[in-house]
């Protein structure tokens, strides 16, 4: 399964953490309003190992607070410093309202 985010090709969207790899990247929060809807950017980060990152993170409460029916997340795997820029890049492009940078 595959999404495409910006310029980027991002896998998910997965409804559980659990399908992600512990692996760097970059993770992005999506929701909406019904299965016909299209996904709406929530939150942006980056991490080391984005499962654990997303599977404990302190912004979860703020992801269930936008309203959504459905909350899933997407991967973007990049090194370290490719990572950085993306979060940085995508953060700029959608301004998510879970999140400071």
């Amino acid at each position: 399964m595959s999404i495409n985010i910006s310029n980027y090709h991002a896998e998910g969207p997965f409804g559980n953490a659990n399908n992600l790899q512990a692996r760097s990247g970059v993770y992005l929060i999506l929701g909406r309003s019904s299965t016909a809807s299209n996904w709406n950017v929530v939150d942006i980060g980056e991490s080391r190992n984005i499962q654990e990152r997303v599977s404990n993170h302190d912004r979860a409460p703020c992801w269930r607070g936008q309203g959504h029916a459905e909350l899933s997340v997407a991967a973007i795997y990049a090194d370290t410093q490719n990572r950085m820029l993306i979060e940085r890049q995508l953060r700029n492009e959608f301004n998510p309202p879970c999140g400071l940078i």
